[in-house]
């Protein structure tokens, strides 16, 4: 999330990435009864870029997705350089239709999903005014990718654009009380600006709730997530993640899902389980009965990842971003373990 990341890189690897790895206790993911018309990525930062490559590379799978100050699908290229430049300070500017047009292609070339999955997808882009890591400017690029995207793919009319970004928070993710770090970007990023983001998200991804959420009365749970290795490769992923599930999704009744991708410096590592517990998603997913999956990164110095970025650049391998990539294939293999189908 640090916007002088580059520079500090050498000194970051003479520190050390901190705090200890979750513990090695960890269970298997529950199967649950998923309905697959109620499934959602969202993500901050890093984990904005994460939730827009899944959605493009499986888009049967996340037809819906929020971005949470981040930027277009494909906006680095596989360069850090880019990833640090135009993808956080929009200098240069994103070139937005370039990036359409390689989508569209990687589609049709089957390294994406097929774009007329995302019919009548909703995509929820919140930003704030004073969001000084990454640029609105790239925030609101974001909001025109999915636009042309909409407009210039035949059956994709359909597709539900919010654009959020009037508000005035710093780089962090907003929650419902209020404090005195909405205009920051500090550890845990969770912005106390009284607006309530989750509860947001979840309206724009699943339509008005039934009812206000409370407190959260289901169960989190860690598991394991190197036995979801894709072909056994390592996904640079931490030993454990976190599930949150609802009473109803235990009972057996049928259940959304939300994935939630931590931004950088954000995962159980660095901040304990402060985004797992107290983001909001759990509150509201006893209201909609929605499962909420915490998958975990881990920081690394080979390859180059010091603050357990989710890899929107490129440090996994030249197909991060697309259905080859092996983080989304980790993710592909822990649905699927929850219950989720091969597609709609």
């Amino acid at each position: 999330m640090n916007s002088r990341w580059l520079n500090r890189v050498l000194v970051l690897a003479l520190l050390g990435s901190g705090g200890a790895c979750a513990a090695d206790t960890a269970g298997q993911l529950p199967r649950l009864k998923l309905d697959s018309a109620r499934v959602a990525v969202v993500g901050l930062s890093s984990g904005a870029y994460m939730a827009g490559q899944a959605q493009l590379a499986y888009p049967e799978l996340f037809p819906d997705a929020a971005l949470v100050a981040g930027g277009p699908y494909g906006c680095a290229a596989g360069q850090l350089s880019v990833a640090l430049s135009t993808c956080m300070k929009g200098v240069p500017a994103v070139d937005v239709e370039q990036l359409v047009v390689r989508a569209r292609q990687r589609s049709a070339h089957g390294e994406l999903g097929a774009l007329k999955d995302l019919a009548g997808a909703h995509v929820y882009l919140l930003h704030g005014r004073a969001d000084a890591v990454v640029a609105p400017a790239v925030a609101e690029a974001a909001v025109q990718f999915y636009t042309r995207l909409r407009d210039d793919t035949p059956g994709l009319a359909g597709v539900q654009v919010a654009d959020d970004g009037a508000r005035d928070f710093a780089h962090n993710l907003p929650v419902a009380a209020l404090g005195d770090d909405c205009d920051k970007s500090a550890s845990p990023y969770l912005g106390h600006c009284g607006f309530d983001a989750a509860g947001a998200i979840f309206a724009q991804m699943f339509g008005k709730p039934a009812q206000p959420a409370t407190a959260a009365h289901g169960e989190l749970r860690s598991f394991d997530q190197d036995a979801l290795r894709p072909a056994g490769a390592d996904a640079f992923m931490a030993h454990s993640g976190y599930v949150y599930l609802p009473k109803a999704c235990l009972a057996g009744k049928p259940c959304g899902l939300v994935v939630a991708f931590h931004g950088c410096k954000q995962n159980a590592d660095a901040v304990g389980e402060a985004f797992v517990r107290d983001a909001g998603f759990n509150r509201w997913a006893d209201v909609y009965d929605v499962a909420v999956l915490y998958p975990q990164t881990r920081a690394s110095f080979a390859p180059l990842n010091p603050q357990a970025c989710w890899d929107w650049w490129g440090y996994s391998g030249a197909d991060y971003d697309t259905r080859q990539g092996v983080q989304l294939r980790w993710l592909v293999n822990a649905v699927r373990a929850l219950g989720l189908p091969a597609g709609h």
